[in-house]
């Protein structure tokens, strides 16, 4: 299946995670034209790599339908998807369907874990009511389970049975 990878969004600082009951931080975001995935340790340069272990969210993607659903739903259209703060925007997938499916993107092989399950900070960083609306369709978190390259641009996307 041919998908599109628009834009990675990369980060070596939290702005959320530990940051319950003060505000958010605001880390630098870098948006290369690839990204160096290693398996079970997550994206080279992220805040996430080599986090530990097995961790469900060694990469996020995110679709863009979904964000401008979100831009016409919340009316805030002056907002980018870096904000969310998911690694991979991405065009023509059903993020929901590759929760527990192990795919290959290019090169690399994926595990979907989960759901990117929203959280109270993405009202503060897109816009209130984001929580909510993003319940579902928050994205999708993944494990790497080869180590390649991926690049913005056309895509083919294989599932495995």
């Amino acid at each position: 299946m041919q998908i599109e990878i628009l834009a990675f969004y990369i980060s070596s600082g939290h702005d959320f995670k530990g940051h319950h009951g003060k505000p958010r931080g605001n880390n630098p975001r870098h948006s290369p034209d690839s990204v160096e995935c290693v398996a079970g340790k997550g994206l080279v340069g992220d805040r996430y790599f080599e986090y530990k272990e097995n961790f469900k969210g060694q990469v996020t993607f995110f679709d863009e339908a979904v964000f401008h659903e979100a831009q016409d739903a919340l009316q805030c259209h002056d907002r980018a998807p870096e904000v969310l703060r998911r690694n991979i925007l991405t065009r023509g997938i059903d993020l929901n369907s590759l929760i527990n499916k192990n795919f290959q993107i290019g090169n690399v092989t994926l595990a979907g874990t989960q759901e990117c399950a929203p959280c109270y900070w993405m009202d503060q960083s897109f816009a209130p009511g984001m929580e909510e609306f993003l319940k579902g369709r928050g994205g999708l978190r993944a494990r790497i389970l080869s180590s390649g390259t991926l690049q913005t641009g056309p895509a083919m996307l294989d599932i495995e049975d």
